[in-house]
């Protein structure tokens, strides 16, 4: 896959994305409407982008980066990648490894002192991916969903 190209989304590869993410999430995904007016605030803040791998003028990976201002750790910016997707076609061919090098490269450029992710508990070939690309196991992830209360919220 010498022609690929890892560049930033734009609304024509909308659909080709949410057709990736509509592999992960049993075709759950936003609408087209929606993807479009998130892009637009996507593209609003300064660091966070939504990137596409394009092979032979085919969508067939994507995934977000998100560099992070930080006042901790001496004001030096972090880096946050999400929704990390290859088509089912191209798994096991390196584009995501070339995806993943295109994400520390852009955090490298911005001087981060970690780039970040998270995986689901569940996705041991994922685990395996991102460790054999050097990320440790590292600390905790925890989420809450909504909506948002905590035990201190319900006895005040």
């Amino acid at each position: 896959m010498s022609d690929l190209t890892v560049r930033r989304a734009r609304k024509p590869d909308l659909p080709a994305v949410l057709g990736l993410y509509a592999d992960l999430n049993h075709g759950r995904v936003a609408t087209l409407d929606q993807a479009e007016a998130l892009l637009a605030r996507l593209d609003a803040y300064p660091d966070y982008g939504l990137y596409v791998a394009e092979a032979e003028g085919r969508i067939v990976g994507t995934f977000c980066l998100v560099i992070l201002d930080n006042i901790a750790h001496w004001g030096t910016p972090s880096a946050l990648v999400e929704s990390v997707v290859v088509t089912q076609t191209q798994r096991g061919t390196g584009l995501g490894r070339r995806m993943m090098r295109e994400a520390a490269r852009l955090a490298g450029e911005k001087g981060c002192y970690k780039l970040a992710l998270s995986s689901n508990v569940d996705a041991k070939p994922a685990h395996r991916f991102y460790e054999s690309l050097g990320f440790e196991r590292y600390g905790y992830s925890f989420r809450l969903d909504p909506p948002f209360t905590t035990d201190a919220e319900e006895t005040a």
